[in-house]
């Protein structure tokens, strides 16, 4: 066999493998601010704990089935624990912002963030100046409520005549 297939065939293994989502000691966990990532564990998890719950939520969708939630940017610790209060889990969680079609703009000592995909809306993040920030969430709430009427059937999202 040729050597530059072995190692083509070594490096597509090894992709393979860290695609996989499977949960190994020693690897961090790495994941992206309000975004999720799920992984696998080898044991049945009894308890979960997560150092700084703010940073980010851990749950498990079954007892082998792990779903970490990026919340707020920084560094936290997960411990999971079989029945027997043993860790099989001890790892450090990395939470870190979003790059990709990401434009921040800065005016002096401000900061504001658009998501561009293609086009660029402004977005909520963590260090937005204070005003652009509260404007975002006022109106991202006022679009929430009015989507929550018209779902179900309030009064005052019916269109007038």
């Amino acid at each position: 066999m040729n050597t530059d297939f072995k190692r083509m065939v070594g490096i597509a293994s090894l992709f393979a493998v860290a695609m996989c989502g499977h949960a190994n000691a020693g690897e961090g966990v790495h994941v992206v601010m309000d975004h999720a990532k799920v992984f696998r564990i080898d044991e049945p998890a009894a308890s979960v704990i997560v150092g700084n719950p703010l940073i980010a939520d851990v749950v498990m969708q079954d007892r082998n089935t792990v779903v970490v939630t990026g919340k707020l940017y920084g560094n936290t610790n997960l411990i999971i624990l079989d029945a027997k209060n043993e860790p099989i889990i001890d790892e450090v969680v990395t939470v870190s912002g979003a790059a990709a079609n990401t434009v921040v703009v800065t005016r002096k000592t401000e900061q504001d963030t658009y998501s561009c995909s293609p086009q660029c809306d402004p977005t909520l993040k963590v260090g937005n100046s204070e005003n652009g920030f509260k404007v975002i969430t006022e109106q991202a709430t006022a679009r929430n409520s009015l989507s929550l009427g018209a779902a179900v059937g309030s009064p005052a999202s019916a269109p007038s005549n």
